[in-house]
């Protein structure tokens, strides 16, 4: 255990938590939402530190980035434990344990041992994935400036659902945010959604979303297409519109096909055509990179130069098998092509 950060101290033993936008009050001997962080006696700890419950190499494009370090690896981890229940969770095993088993498993691992094994990896960057990174924020907290330290740079693959103080926290102390790059879920448009799918609420996505933007840290979103939930090209197009009004065309979207599971064993496959479809509306809105995601087709996972129309970058299976955009350049036309590392 460790006494977690960003909480304060209420009357008759309570406390608030800080770390995410549930602002969970918490009383003595219980705990908040995502179910690993506990009151004792007044003092809130984080059950997770140091418990990586999943490690893997990862090619970055797998998180999905397609615009930071393309064709690098990723050394990435998790703990167990989520602030948010969906419904179609593909991870629900680990980020509902907690909840679900009442179980927090895991082996101990340090923050250098984490930074150390990136480093023996040759992985570029160090990824808090697979459930959610906002729970686990002491000891990503901890990583991130040990790696830092060591030129290797932080992903969070998140739903958004973090706390102001938790964005600041990240972003004070230097010149650049301990955060360097995030795929953010926008899993739909509407309230609704969140508070019936997911356990949560819209607009905290958003805000977080444009904060990170703020801050200098590089934002690509994913958009999980689920049929007869938010699959209308009306709302598609809000998504796509407030990516280009909010956080700029140079904003990559993934579109990406759903496929049953965990709670949601009532609907089919998105079909492909809705793939392709929420691709184009993403296009027409503006945006300069929108990529399909579960689609294995030929050019889906394609950069294209958005002033000369070129494949620059050219992918299959999150490997890359072209790069013609190396130095932030198209190759074909000398037009900036956005991103970091390329």
């Amino acid at each position: 255990m460790k006494e977690a950060l960003l909480y304060e101290k209420l009357e008759n033993g309570r406390v608030r938590c800080r770390l995410c936008a549930h602002y969970c009050v918490i009383a003595e001997g219980k705990r908040g939402i995502c179910a690993v962080r506990e009151n004792r006696e007044g003092v809130l700890y984080s059950l997770v530190y140091g418990k990586v419950v999943a490690q893997a190499v990862d090619p970055i494009e797998k998180k999905p980035l397609f615009h930071f370090y393309p064709g690098t690896e990723a050394f990435s981890i998790a703990t167990v434990g989520c602030n948010f229940r969906c419904t179609f969770c593909q991870n629900a095993d680990i980020s509902q344990m907690p909840r679900e088993r009442g179980q927090i498993l895991g082996h101990d691992v340090p923050p250098q041992a984490i930074v150390e094994a990136a480093r023996r990896y040759r992985c570029q960057s160090i990824a808090y994935t697979y459930t959610e990174p906002t729970i686990f924020f002491e000891y990503t907290y901890d990583i991130a400036q040990l790696a830092h330290q060591e030129g290797i740079a932080n992903v969070y693959v998140t739903n958004g659902f973090m706390s102001a103080e938790m964005l600041d926290m990240i972003s004070s102390g230097g010149d650049a945010p301990l955060i360097d790059a995030a795929n953010v879920d926008l899993k739909a448009f509407r309230d609704e959604f969140y508070r019936r799918q997911c356990g949560g609420r819209l607009q905290p996505v958003l805000d977080s979303l444009v904060r990170m933007k703020e801050r200098g840290i590089w934002l690509e979103v994913t958009t999980l297409v689920i049929p007869g939930l938010n699959d209308s090209d009306e709302e598609l197009g809000e998504i796509a519109r407030f990516i280009r009004t909010e956080l700029g065309p140079e904003t990559p979207w993934h579109v990406s096909r759903f496929h049953p599971t965990y709670k949601m064993l009532d609907r089919p496959p998105t079909p492909v055509s809705t793939v392709h479809r929420a691709r184009e509306i993403g296009l027409a809105e503006g945006l300069h990179y929108v990529y399909e995601g579960n689609v294995l087709v030929s050019g889906g996972e394609d950069t294209r130069c958005p002033q000369c129309g070129r494949v620059i970058i050219r992918r299959m299976g999150f490997r890359v098998l072209e790069n013609q955009a190396k130095g932030g350049i198209c190759a074909y036309c000398g037009a900036p092509i956005a991103g970091v590392g390329l």
